[in-house]
């Protein structure tokens, strides 16, 4: 495998997979976090083998290689807007040899319809920037502000273009913040994606929700399943096992 790229003001991480699986990060960017692992295994629960998924705001690539580690999904896309990070997640992809299974496309999500096409994905991801544009931002072009801030994109945009690129029953994966939980709900539905799955993350037990994991089917039938609150540190401030697991440092047994 040819020598991969890699920028001065860039670094490896070890993902510390199974598969040995690394990623590119830019320190300066924004990093992945606890939330694109959690939404990965949340979303491998229920993506079936074989099939054909896109990863929106897919950053530095984290979800797809996730992705790659967890199921057997035979082909995942990640969409991005911002070039420099693509070309970033593209290099990750080759540096892991995931060409076959893995591709970056430069990209507005709110025209992936006219990119790949309506009714082509079996599922889509999308941990999405969480904080609203209320205006007034300073450096609205920065990476930072790009992931955080709904400026290139809203969670509507989002939903109504993964209802237009899904497969009938497709599934849609979200991780977002609890507050917008009600709004999450009734833009799924306004597109015709019904709410089917929900998981509350907590930072520790007794602790409020920081995070949502939702998952909503595509002209699915009303039925929602609550799945019991995900801790991800203990009482005494440890990773829980299940944690410990979903990172891949602990087995399932």
């Amino acid at each position: 495998m040819p020598e991969t790229k890699l920028n001065s003001y860039e670094r490896i991480d070890d993902l510390q997979t199974p598969n040995g699986y690394r990623l590119i990060q830019n320190p300066e960017w924004f990093c992945f976090g606890v939330d694109a692992v959690l939404l990965a295994d949340f979303a491998a629960h229920t993506i079936k083998p074989n099939s054909h998924i896109l990863d929106m705001c897919t950053g530095n690539g984290i979800i797809p290689i996730l992705l790659c580690e967890k199921t057997k999904a035979e082909k995942i896309t990640g969409i991005e807007i911002q070039q420099k990070v693509a070309e970033m997640a593209q290099r990750s992809v080759l540096l892991n040899d995931l060409e076959g299974r893995v591709s970056v496309v430069l990209g507005d999500l709110n025209d992936a319809d006219g990119i790949f096409g309506k009714s082509v994905f079996d599922a889509v991801c999308c941990n999405p920037p969480y904080k609203e544009n209320h205006g007034g931002l300073k450096n609205q072009n920065d990476e930072m502000t790009i992931a955080r801030h709904e400026i290139l994109c809203n969670l509507e945009g989002i939903i109504k273009s993964a209802e237009r690129v899904l497969k009938p029953s497709g599934k849609l994966y979200l991780i977002h913040r609890p507050e917008r939980l009600a709004d999450i709900f009734c833009i799924m539905r306004e597109h015709k994606i019904e709410p089917k799955r929900l998981r509350m993350v907590h930072p520790a037990p007794e602790k409020t929700a920081t995070m949502v994991l939702v998952e909503g089917a595509k002209h699915g039938r009303p039925k929602l399943f609550l799945e019991p609150p995900l801790y991800v540190h203990d009482a005494d401030g440890n990773y829980t096992d299940e944690i410990e697991r979903i990172y891949g440092r602990k087995s399932n047994e």
